[in-house]
């Protein structure tokens, strides 16, 4: 029996499913197909913000929001107006899914279950006839030959399927980008973008599971900086202001192999107002041993290790702590220098700074400037955020803008006829 030449859909993920229920749900003319190489979809909506799903993120103006991407900030702007925060949220609960805010901003459903996004978008995609197909990867894509031809998929277990159009968003896949670049598209090196620091530095000793608030770190051999809390871990530091500094430096750091030396400031304060500070404690508390009570609201474990790295013992009084000292006590809370020797992943939630130059991109349909009818969404564009839902959000963002795209363009030369 005849049938339209399908949408196709290459990946399983958030971008992927987005993208086919959007189009499924804004035209019947043709059947949408989500092409997923592995054994599971939404694979990675699982196991986010540790097995609750970091949904998106409560910020809700656009100027605001485009600041926590290191690359696609200019891109998405105009799309971010058309499908924001306030949109997945109202999407989701309309698919009787409600999401709650936390302090830091971070949107969770409220069941705090990953598996109520993954189970969400499952039955949304079932509701609207979407096709799904495990252990479908794709290992050769081979654009029309004439205006209104399909594309021509070759999948791993030799079949063909032809394609009226075709979303890419395989994630971070080197396989698809040498595809994408045999067909002409220009592939941004990938690099890893969130990932923690690795540090062997006895300061750190015994301190592993201590949150600092409000730190500053650098590094000095670039521009780079970032400020948030900062977690010691056994391997190093990690935390919002590493993961943002991550981020923002991906292609720096990845340039300097992963070894440089990081400057934090533990008490976010210049040098003079916190030597200002010191000096009028050494006054009111002269009695007091220095490593008897923590300044700044630093954990004291960490208060004491600083006094330590300044050769003041642990029974000296501020009284008698001499002027090298206190210069020394300064520039260990404001200047800490720690030599960074390697990284490691954010948990599973790795992100890739590369992929598809985004100039080759049109924001407005997600479609592709050199091949009509070829789309993309996802981390197989040069998008990448900081932790925090930021992520999710670009993907559900350019998964309705494409999957919308496709459904007008579905519309087009719109004939019964036969695919494989």
């Amino acid at each position: 029996m005849a049938s339209a030449t399908p949408v196709v859909v290459v990946g399983g993920g958030a971008a992927g499913f987005f993208a086919a229920i959007t189009c499924a749900q804004l035209q019947q003319h043709r059947p949408v197909l989500i092409l997923e190489k592995s054994r599971h979809v939404l694979a990675k909506v699982k196991i986010s913000g540790g097995g609750r799903c970091n949904v998106t993120h409560a910020c809700f103006d656009v100027a605001e929001l485009v600041k926590s991407y290191p690359r696609g900030a200019q891109e998405l702007i105009a799309p971010f107006h058309r499908f924001n925060p306030k949109h997945t949220i109202d999407w989701f609960e309309a698919q009787g899914v409600t999401l709650k805010a936390e302090a830091d901003g971070r949107m969770f459903p409220v069941t705090d279950d990953s598996q109520t996004i993954v189970d969400c978008l499952a039955n949304a995609a079932q509701k609207y006839g979407v096709a799904v197909y495990l252990n479908s990867g794709i290992t050769g894509i081979t654009p029309p030959h004439t205006e209104n031809g399909g594309w021509l998929l070759q999948t791993g277990n030799n079949k063909t399927i032809t394609a009226h159009c075709v979303l890419v968003a395989s994630g971070s896949s080197a396989q698809i980008w040498q595809i994408l670049s045999g067909l002409g598209h220009t592939i941004e090196t990938p690099v890893p973008s969130l990932f923690t620091f690795n540090i062997a530095h006895p300061l750190l000793h015994e301190l592993a599971g201590i949150t600092i608030p409000g730190v500053t770190i650098k590094v000095p051999q670039t521009k780079l900086q970032a400020s948030g809390n900062l977690l010691v871990t056994h391997w190093g530091l990690s935390g919002p202001a590493v993961l943002r500094l991550s981020a923002w430096g991906a292609r720096a750091l990845q340039h300097l192999n992963y070894r440089f030396n990081v400057e934090i400031n533990w008490v976010n304060l210049p040098a003079p107002d916190v030597a200002h500070i010191l000096a009028q404690y050494k006054i009111q508390h002269a009695t007091r041993a220095v490593q008897a009570h923590a300044l700044f609201n630093l954990p004291l474990r960490l208060w004491k290790r600083l006094a330590a790295q300044c050769h003041i013992p642990e029974t000296l009084r501020w009284a008698d702590v001499s002027k090298k000292q206190l210069q020394q006590l300064v520039a260990q809370l404001t200047q800490t220098i720690l030599p960074v020797t390697g990284k490691s992943t954010f948990k599973e939630e790795f992100v890739t700074c590369g992929g598809v130059r985004l100039s080759e991109v049109n924001f407005k349909t997600m479609e592709s400037k050199l091949l009509p009818r070829l789309y993309f969404a996802g981390e197989i564009l040069n998008i990448d955020a900081i932790t925090g839902g930021f992520n999710f959000q670009a993907a559900w963002t350019c998964g309705m803008i494409a999957g919308s795209s496709m459904a007008q363009q579905a519309t087009v030369g719109y004939e019964p006829e036969n695919h494989l």
